[in-house]
């Protein structure tokens, strides 16, 4: 199996990303049989190798792996010999004395999976590496986006709103987005925007009064295990809520809104009005609905002012449920179903 590895969304052609989207569409089928397994890479070797937590990711990996027949390890990082001191180049050199073909990668440093690329003859996949790149879950959103609006998708324009500064979806759906002919808005809080990102060819806006142009909105959550101890980049979640979050006057009929779906830690941060409408799923459904702040309820006192915390990821821009016409994409549930959500 030829080495090729794919590090960063920089890595593809128009036309690599097109003949991988392609590709995916063509295992659709695949999904709706009893037996959904096929031979594609019968014989191959795929170690799945994540130094962060994961469940979505790591899962979709070793399913979709499964699915085509290859063999799988998981190896992470707690519990093994990186608890020891062992450095990432021992590590890889150890893991391909095994020949697998391909690991996929997931570590907390910029520019690990290119250090890994070095040492091994097998493909390396960056699965994420610190703020830099996520180029399968950009793949993902554009696959999603073809299912959704259609597979020309020249010339829609699209607004990732949130926190840009310390997200690697970000960096690669900027640059897959525009790959594929998009038309790329960045929004949110001044001190959530990476300096000079204007230098990407993307617009910036510091509020979402114009963000009735989008043909899709794509939402970032808060990434705060990757903020430093201590450091303050919104007031409170309330103002940030009220300035970011996705309510029903900011949304037009006919947006497509891509979320990340749900969170616990938000869930428990946000509180929802009892009145508020649950969102009717489709029967593709696979996610529970994101949590918001309905409009008709301020949140409670213990939360109004609070500040985000180490390890909980607060999805600050919040959707609320029951909009006509305009449409939910979660993207949480890649390998089981693309189009995982939809409200109506």
């Amino acid at each position: 199996m030829a080495k090729r590895d794919l590090l960063s969304i920089d890595d593809l052609t128009r036309a690599d990303a097109e003949l991988i989207l392609e590709t995916a569409e063509s295992f659709l089928p695949v999904l709706q049989r009893d037996i959904k397994k096929v031979p594609t890479l019968r014989g191959r070797t795929i170690i799945n190798m994540f130094y962060e937590s994961s469940t979505r990711t790591l899962t979709s990996f070793e399913l979709a792996a499964k699915r085509l027949s290859a063999d799988t390890m998981n190896v992470r990082a707690s519990g093994s010999a990186v608890d020891k001191g062992e450095s990432l180049k021992d590590t890889i050199l150890t893991l391909s004395a095994y020949q697998p073909d391909i690991i996929v990668m997931r570590h907390p440093q910029i520019g690990a999976c290119r250090l890994a690329s070095r040492y091994t003859p097998a493909s390396v996949i960056n699965a994420g590496d610190g703020k830099f790149q996520h180029p399968s879950q950009c793949l993902l959103d554009l696959f999603t986006m073809r299912q959704a609006l259609g597979r020309e998708l020249d010339g829609m324009k699209v607004w990732i709103v949130g926190d840009v500064l310390h997200s690697r979806v970000a960096r690669s759906d900027i640059a897959g987005f525009q790959l594929l002919g998009m038309d790329v808005t960045v929004a949110g809080p001044p001190a959530l925007m990476p300096r000079d990102i204007e230098s990407l060819g993307v617009k910036v806006e510091y509020s979402l009064d114009r963000m009735g142009e989008a043909d899709v909105v794509y939402l970032l959550p808060m990434q705060i295990e990757r903020m430093a101890e201590g450091a303050n980049f919104i007031p409170s979640l309330r103002e940030y809520s009220s300035l970011y979050g996705m309510t029903l006057e900011r949304l037009r009929p006919g947006q497509k809104v891509m979320h990340p779906g749900p969170s616990t830690a938000a869930s428990r941060s946000v509180r929802r009005s009892p009145t508020t409408p649950t969102r009717s799923s489709s029967s593709r459904s696979r996610a529970a609905s994101p949590c918001a702040w309905p409009s008709s309820t301020a949140p409670s006192p213990a939360t109004a002012n609070a500040r985000p915390t180490k390890g909980a990821r607060h999805d600050g821009a919040h959707v609320e449920q029951g909009r006509p016409g305009a449409e939910v994409l979660v993207r949480g549930a890649r390998a089981v179903d693309p189009l995982a959500a939809s409200t109506r």
